[in-house]
């Protein structure tokens, strides 16, 4: 990367992102559900911790079927998360800390309660009726499916309904239908929606499923059949069908640069887009844009999902910086993500190690991108095991039927996710009966996560070789090392030990810091190809990994060294 890149370098570039899944972060009105009041009592802990950018999953008006993924209301507040007022003053404070704020925006789809479907179903004349996608069904009578497009978590896409006989057309969940965005009126009331939250002062947006805003034009025409089962992260195929008439389709990356025009009338402060994605990284760098200048014209960022299931290893680890290195470099840039709302816990997949979760953590707070943090991930919050049946989850629900011993083997190694609820259970704040989300007397929405004693936030902060310490001096360290928050980035042979050791530099002007991280569980020493300052991090407080001409590290034992400046 040239020098002179890094000085243009805007906020959102180098900034750290928190995901707060708002139901489950802090409860304030003692119902069992967390709120924006509750969030607003924790901001001086996130800005202690050392998050810049907060992004909150959807707390709109909704009917709550999928938890906020089913708006009814783009322009209200669910009464249970607050009032506007709350979300205003949520706003407020946190600019007051020289923090940023990002919204969740499903463009994609409504609530099937939303005021929009309830017109559009009530007649084929109605005004509204295109606002949504409807079909004729195929004969006879018109009750099969158009055709055989299926939704991203299986079974028909298309729902048929009884009181005007024709099938609309919903890429998630049944009670989410798709907004028609080859409607100019649907483009102008969601784009509306956007001003409407940027005139609030909001610094930017993650847009769910964006990559399914857009569908074939032609319904008569199937999905080819495809070999695979389960989605990945790489392709649009699952559940053997390849998605070509209704994921990734190209009017898709049209939009994306129509939206992102919207966000560039709003530039003081510049504000961005980040897109779920599901996609190969050729894809993915198809939605930010064409590079004009020092900016693109699509996307700011979209969701590297290949780094979720990614194997605690050196190899798999330089593979895919080389290939984000490859496919990003700038004026484009990767992110970094472990852990959402819809995955295993990135730690839950580390057996609970708490060595391993802190090495992970130093490669993703000190390698290039943008790194997104899911709430919890700072003090090790595990996922919980719920059984199927029950579930307050959605997916959940649809996949009840299934026996339990075909449920362990889908998702035995963590990869796949049936029941969502297992990664959405209340932040532990502290060791009481509900960890401090809720009064003891207070049924949680759902139970707390497993360890609570001990794994919680009042437990771990005066603990020095605490996860969530270890978090606290990485995001300190990346905050104060343009190095590292702005740096080139470049992956360093080691010169023994390459089955075990991932070394990179990272460079701004004169300051270089190398990154070294041990992915065994035995004691390494390699010699150094450099002369070193001083030790900037490690995650084993103590410990005094140079000597002279070698660098010793203990099992997945991660450092930070910063080297000898140039002239």
């Amino acid at each position: 990367m040239p020098e002179n890149w890094v000085d243009k370098l805007v906020w959102w570039k180098k900034t750290t992102i928190y995901q707060v899944y708002p139901r489950s972060y802090k409860d304030s009105s003692n119902n069992g559900i967390g709120d924006i009041p509750g969030i607003i009592s924790k901001l001086d802990y996130l800005q202690d911790l050392g998050i810049e950018t907060i992004w909150f999953s959807p707390f709109f008006a909704s009917p709550q079927a999928d938890h906020g993924y089913d708006i009814s209301g783009y322009r209200s507040i669910a009464p249970e998360y607050g009032t506007m007022a709350d979300c205003n003053r949520l706003i407020e404070e946190i600019h007051s800390r020289d923090m940023r704020i990002v919204l969740d925006m499903v463009l994609n789809h409504t609530s099937n309660q939303h005021p929009w479907f309830l017109e559009s179903r009530s007649s084929r004349e109605n005004q509204k009726r295109d606002w949504y996608i409807w079909c004729d069904g195929r004969k006879p009578g018109g009750k099969k499916p158009p055709n055989n497009w299926l939704s991203m978590v299986g079974g028909s896409g298309w729902h048929y309904d009884d009181l005007t006989e024709q099938w609309y057309w919903a890429q998630f969940l049944p009670f989410q239908p798709d907004l028609n965005y080859r409607n100019p009126k649907v483009k102008e009331e969601m784009f509306d929606t956007v001003r409407y939250w940027l005139d609030k002062g909001i610094d930017g947006f993650r847009l769910d499923i964006i990559n399914t805003i857009y569908e074939g034009t032609d319904v008569g025409k199937n999905n080819p059949f495809a070999l695979q089962f389960l989605p990945s992260e790489d392709n649009r195929r699952s559940f053997f069908q390849d998605h070509v008439h209704t994921i990734n389709h190209p009017d898709n990356f049209v939009f994306v640069k129509e939206l992102r025009k919207v966000m560039n009338e709003f530039s003081d402060p510049e504000r961005f887009l980040v897109g779920e994605v599901g996609a190969s990284l050729e894809t993915l760098r198809r939605y930010y844009g064409e590079a004009e200048g020092n900016a693109t014209n699509g996307l700011h960022l979209t969701f590297h999902l290949q780094s979720l299931n990614a194997r605690l290893d050196a190899q798999a680890f330089r593979n895919l910086i080389s290939r984000y290195e490859q496919h990003f470099p700038e004026p484009y840039i990767p992110t970094w993500v472990f852990s959402n709302h819809d995955q295993t816990r990135r730690i839950s997949k580390l057996s609970n190690d708490q060595s391993k979760a802190k090495l992970n953590a130093t490669l993703q707070l000190t390698a290039r991108g943008v790194p997104f943090i899911y709430y919890g991930e700072e003090i090790g919050l595990v996922n919980s095991k719920f059984p199927l049946k029950g579930a307050q989850d959605p997916v959940a629900v649809r996949f009840s039927w299934l026996p339990q011993f075909f449920v362990n083997l889908l998702t035995r190694n963590g990869s796949v996710l049936l029941n969502r609820d297992e990664c959405r259970t209340p932040m532990q704040w502290d060791s009481s009966s509900h960890a401090g989300f809720c009064p003891a007397e207070v049924e949680p929405w759902l139970p707390v996560g497993p360890q609570h004693e001990t794994i919680n936030v009042r437990a771990e902060e005066p603990n020095p070789d605490s996860l969530l310490n270890c978090y606290k001096a990485l995001l300190r360290l990346r905050r104060d090392t343009p190095a590292l928050h702005s740096g080139s980035m470049n992956l360093v042979e080691p010169s023994a030990n390459k089955k075990e050791l991932l070394v990179y530099e990272r460079k701004y002007d004169h300051q270089s810091v190398e990154v070294w991280l041990n992915f065994s569980r035995k004691q390494i020493e390699n010699r150094t190809p450099g002369n070193y300052d001083r030790v900037l991090f490690s995650t084993l407080r103590g410990s005094r990994p140079i000597h002279s001409s070698t660098i010793t590290l203990q099992p997945y034992q991660g450092v930070v060294l910063e080297k000898q400046k140039t002239a």
